[in-house]
C-alpha cells in the first residue's frame, strides 16, 4: 500500500517536475523544435527541460542568447542556430563562449555575425574576445560622442538665450533713458500751456 501511495504521489508531482513544452515550440521526447517561430530574445523560452538533447532555434529573429540558457542542460547534444541575425556585440559573448566549449565546432560554421559591418559573415565560434569587446568599446565611444554633442547643443542654446536677454535688457535701458529724457520736456510743455491760459478759460 505504501508503494502504491508513493507511486501515486510521484505520478501527481510528475507534471510539476518536468516542464511543459514551451510555447510556441513543438516537442518530442528529447527534442524541442522552435524553428521559424519569429522568436526574438524577449520571446525566447526562459528555460528548457533538463532532459532535452536537441533544440531547434533556427530561422528566427534572435540577435543573441540570454546568459546561462544552456548551462544546466546536461543532456544537451546540439542546438540548431542557423538563420538568425546575430549581432556580434557584448551580448554575444555568452553564445560565443558556449560554442567554443562544443566538441564539434564545425557543426556551427553557419552561425555567423550579421552585424556590425566589420564582423559581418564571421563565424561566431571563431571570434576572439578582443574583437567582440572592441565593438562594445566602439558603442561606448559612440554614446560618449553623442553625449558630448548633446551637451554642446545645450550650451549653444544657453548662449543664444543669454544673448537675447542681453539685447532685450539693452533695449529696455535705452527705452527707459529715452522716457526719462522726454519727461522734463513734457513737464515744460505742460507748464507753458498752463501759464498761457487766461484766467477766463477756467469758466
Amino acid at each position: 500500500m505504501n508503494s502504491g501511495i508513493l507511486f501515486l504521489s510521484l505520478f501527481g508531482f510528475l507534471p510539476h517536475m518536468i516542464p511543459a513544452c514551451p510555447a510556441p515550440c513543438k516537442c518530442a521526447t528529447n527534442i524541442i523544435d522552435c524553428t521559424s517561430k519569429d522568436l526574438t530574445i524577449t520571446k525566447l523560452p526562459a528555460a528548457f527541460r533538463p532532459s532535452v538533447e536537441v533544440i531547434h532555434l533556427g530561422y528566427n529573429m534572435l540577435t543573441s542568447i540570454p546568459k546561462g540558457l544552456f548551462d544546466n542542460l546536461k543532456s544537451l547534444q546540439v542546438v540548431h542556430l542557423q538563420g538568425n541575425p546575430w549581432e556580434c556585440n557584448c551580448d554575444i559573448l555568452y553564445l560565443r563562449s558556449w560554442l567554443q566549449w562544443q566538441q564539434n565546432r564545425t557543426f556551427y560554421r553557419d552561425v555567423k555575425c550579421t552585424s556590425p559591418a566589420h564582423l559581418q559573415d564571421r563565424i561566431i565560434a571563431y571570434l576572439t574576445e578582443d574583437e567582440i569587446i572592441s565593438t562594445c568599446q566602439y558603442w561606448y565611444c559612440s554614446l560618449a560622442l553623442l553625449s558630448q554633442l548633446c551637451l554642446f547643443i545645450l550650451l549653444l542654446l544657453q548662449a543664444i538665450l543669454v544673448i537675447f536677454i542681453i539685447i532685450y535688457l539693452q533695449r529696455f535701458r535705452k527705452m527707459t533713458a529715452e522716457a526719462r529724457s522726454t519727461t522734463p520736456d513734457l513737464h515744460q510743455h505742460v507748464d507753458a500751456w498752463a501759464s498761457s491760459r487766461s484766467p477766463y478759460d477756467s469758466d
